[in-house]
């Protein structure tokens, strides 16, 4: 009941805010998130909107989320944040203890969001990711739900003119990590990295792929063939390269 309470009046916060932010939240796919967690959702990360986003687009009381630390030092946000199951985690380094809380969350059926670059990009585009997503989802194995997240780099700008800003999610279909029937290895986490963000890739507009723009997983995922055997065989390309 009180997860309930806290779930409903952060909402309502939002729901306020979003008039004098001059916000529009509009969300696509809905119907393909699971009935029920635990599952991670994992978004790409231009704004600071890109939060109240998530939170409005998947409807559930048991969130979670990976916040960066300084978002905990002000008042304001570690209210808001700590209200959807905020775990805050130390940037520019591996916080083993606050992806532990996250693994502990996601088995205990919590749905859990993060961004997996880290940090937010100042292009607009995709930046090159951490392993942290695929570290959560190999430990906990739930589906991942890629959310791609478009104009919340353009909200600052447009608020500073009066103009407001239609920030759109669009929700792609769960997936699950290849199973290798092992722990993966180092390499191996970061091929994992690469399938996530392909799949986040994949429900943005060019423009936004950044990074990941020439990635063989996306080609793979835009003609519809498997985006995993596409990492495969170029890892496989490069390996007979460097024989030869």
């Amino acid at each position: 009941m009180l997860r309930t309470f806290w779930y409903n009046l952060l909402h309502l916060v939002v729901a306020i805010l979003r008039w004098p932010l001059m916000l529009t939240f509009i969300t696509h796919g809905r119907e393909k998130l699971p009935a029920r967690g635990p599952y991670l959702v994992v978004t790409n990360h231009t704004g600071i909107m890109d939060s109240p986003m998530i939170f409005t687009a998947v409807p559930t009381y048991d969130w979670g989320l990976l916040a960066g630390e300084k978002w905990g030092k002000n008042p304001l946000t570690s209210w808001l944040l700590g209200l959807s199951g905020a775990i805050f985690i130390k940037r520019g380094e591996v916080d083993r203890q606050a992806l532990k809380e996250a693994e502990a969350a996601l088995q205990r059926g919590c749905i859990f969001g993060l961004a997996p670059e880290g940090t937010r990009s100042k292009t607009g585009q995709m930046i090159q990711a951490r392993d942290g997503a695929a570290f959560l989802a190999v430990r906990a194995n739930v589906p991942i739900v890629p959310v791609g997240i478009i104009r919340s780099d353009q909200w600052a700008a447009n608020w500073k003119r009066g103009r407001w800003t239609r920030i759109e999610a669009f929700i792609g279909e769960p997936f699950m990590l290849p199973d290798l029937g092992r722990r993966p290895k180092g390499k191996e986490f970061g091929a994992f990295t690469e399938l996530i963000m392909a799949h986040i890739a994949a429900e943005l507009p060019p423009q936004y792929h950044g990074f990941y723009a020439d990635s063989p997983a996306l080609a793979a995922l835009q003609q519809g063939e498997d985006p995993w055997q596409a990492l495969v065989n170029e890892q496989l390309a490069m390996s007979n390269e460097q024989k030869e």
